[in-house]
């Protein structure tokens, strides 16, 4: 495959080394004519583990060589990748303007070519972004998206120092695309990595390096906070996080992941209020353990949002309990939820099937009796009085009897979903997800 790569950067050498490896014809393109003149050479503009090697390789073979005449090299590919630089602005948004110069350079380019052209985004940009490149590219070739070309996102993840390896054995390739010709163009020139091939909603691609980045972030700094910790209450805070990473169960798993609503329960408010209690005695500053309960208290107000903004009266809430199929209430962000909707004066019915007043003993009956005294007011024992009761139905647990209430809600009812309790769900009309 003939493939053009755009931007000369960490990325763009890397990628276009990497394909020229598996046996691609590649160009890079950069303003830079002393990058271009060291690739020409063999030789690598960056710094990394195994390039010089691989560069020299393929540039004796043909393989990889430079050029600053953008139009000439995206006439005579196949695809083109965009690695080009995405910036910071002083205020932390994103500049994009060397993306969008050099899709306008793409769309001048394909204006004069008849064949299918697919541009690949490989630069880090938020969900949006491939549809702005994508107009660009239109009103520069005169071509229509879908037809003439296609714009794809295909973020990467490669780390410094190990940018080769990251390439070749990546955990999975992901590709946003919608064109069936750019899938295909992409699943043949991937065909060599040794690694699961996700093609999925080009928005979906675009926020995924986010997400992976910002956790990669909080990671970080979680490590550090404990370890600070540990090291003040006399613990070796490696043991700890070695122990801590072999729970492949709930620490490293998808576990607690997947976006819903807030956490609750006897523990994970409790544990983290005297982690942070023991840190502040200590004179320790932990401010991303000491934000997790507050981003927990303003999720718990987009739900009550989420509700108050539908302008329904009355409202059904399905689930109480912190965890479907438990009677616990402690700390229950649904019992929160409750309050302030009645604090909103709207007229509440609740139905749980675990949760029997008759039968809290203990904390749990003491922390409702001062959360929620007029629980007995508001619980009801069947579910279709809820629903008749509600203007607006709020899915607070997914419970698995509450997946058929989709089917049963009248044309007039709004759903305030904040579980998603049948998966695929999205947000539209009279159904309101909470992150979704």
């Amino acid at each position: 495959m003939k493939i053009a790569i755009l931007g000369l950067g960490y990325v763009g050498t890397v990628c276009g080394a990497c394909f020229a490896g598996a046996g691609h014809e590649v160009v890079g393109v950069d303003v830079s004519t002393h990058k271009v003149e060291m690739i020409n050479s063999g030789k690598s503009p960056i710094v990394e583990t195994g390039l010089d090697e691989l560069l020299a390789d393929v540039s004796s073979r043909g393989l990889f060589r430079g050029s600053t005449d953008t139009s000439a090299v995206v006439q005579q590919s196949d695809l083109s990748l965009v690695c080009v630089g995405t910036p910071s602005k002083p205020d932390g948004s994103l500049n994009l303007d060397f993306i969008y110069t050099v899709c306008r350079e793409i769309g001048q380019a394909l204006r004069n070519r008849d064949e299918f052209h697919l541009v690949v985004l490989r630069s880090t940009m938020l969900p949006g972004t491939a549809e702005a490149c994508s107009k660009i590219v239109e009103e520069e070739s005169g071509k229509k998206a879908g037809e003439g070309f296609a714009v794809a996102s295909n973020p990467e993840f490669l780390r410094e120092g190990s940018a080769i390896k990251d390439f070749s054995f990546p955990a999975f390739t992901i590709v946003g695309t919608d064109d069936p010709r750019g899938e295909e163009l992409l699943r043949e020139l991937y065909a060599h990595v040794d690694a699961p091939f996700h093609a999925v909603p080009v928005r979906v691609a675009e926020m995924l390096k986010y997400a992976c980045n910002t956790f990669h972030a909080l990671k970080v700094v979680f490590g550090n906070e404990i370890g600070v910790v540990a090291k003040a209450l006399g613990a070796d805070s490696h043991e700890v996080m070695d122990l801590f990473c072999r729970d492949t169960r709930l620490n490293i798993s998808p576990t607690y992941l997947r976006p819903g609503y807030a956490y609750g329960g006897s523990c994970l408010p409790k544990d983290l209020r005297a982690l942070t209690a023991a840190a502040s005695a200590l004179g320790i500053a932990t401010p991303v353990l000491e934000s997790i309960s507050a981003s927990n208290d303003a999720h718990v107000g987009n739900g009550v949002d989420l509700v108050v903004k539908t302008g329904c009266k009355r409202v059904g809430l399905l689930g109480l309990s912190f965890k479907a199929g438990t009677d616990d209430l402690r700390e229950s962000p649904l019992v929160q939820l409750a309050e302030r909707l009645l604090a909103h004066g709207l007229d509440l019915k609740i139905f749980d099937r675990s949760v029997n007043l008759a039968r809290l003993v203990g904390a749990n009956k003491a922390f409702i009796d001062k959360q929620l005294p007029h629980l007995s007011g508001l619980l009801v024992d069947d579910m279709d009085e809820v629903l008749a009761h509600a203007e607006c139905v709020v899915i607070g647990n997914p419970d698995k009897e509450f997946r058929g209430v989709t089917e049963k809600l009248r044309p007039d009812q709004v759903m305030v979903d904040l579980v998603r309790v049948v998966p695929g769900l999205r947000s539209g009309g009279n159904y309101k997800g909470i992150c979704w």
